[in-house]
């Protein structure tokens, strides 16, 4: 759906902010898609991200700052979803046998099962139902347009 019609709004102070507002818009409608997506499996998606982000570091571990680091949303409360994820027996939390201070967080086989079985429903998916609407090259021009935005 065009944006004009999604928002009810026919003029725009520039294409410039029409941009911003587009992008914005389709962020919000990606998340909302995914949330209601990752609902069936009892999942946030910060947890997903907390969960993608420990199983791209598998089998090492990593440090709640690194977690946080590499989020989507860095205004997450990294150690309220971690703790969520451990008490459903998706990570593991140890303290750290060089720096009891510090403690060491890992994604557990139930987790890396749970990814799994996400990464199998690639028809209601929505990051893959992207691939429906893209092209592979329209998919690679928007990652750099993106990029330049935040670069």
């Amino acid at each position: 759906m065009k944006l004009e019609a999604e928002i009810k709004q026919e003029r725009f102070e520039s294409e410039h902010q029409k941009a911003a507002i587009n992008v914005l818009l389709t962020a919000n409608w990606l998340y909302n898609q995914n949330s209601l997506f990752l609902k069936q499996f009892l999942l946030t998606p910060e947890q997903f991200n907390v969960l993608r982000i420990l199983r791209g570091s598998h089998p090492a571990t990593l440090k709640l700052l690194d977690i946080r680091d590499r989020m989507i949303d860095k205004n997450s409360n990294c150690t309220r979803l971690v703790e969520k994820l451990r008490q459903k027996g998706f990570v593991k939390r140890e303290v750290c046998a060089a720096n009891r201070r510090q403690v060491d967080i890992s994604i557990t086989p139930k987790g890396l099962s749970l990814l799994a079985k996400i990464d199998g429903r690639t028809a209601d998916n929505p990051w893959r139902q992207l691939t429906s609407r893209l092209t592979k090259s329209e998919s690679s021009e928007l990652n750099s347009i993106l990029d330049k935005i935040r670069s």
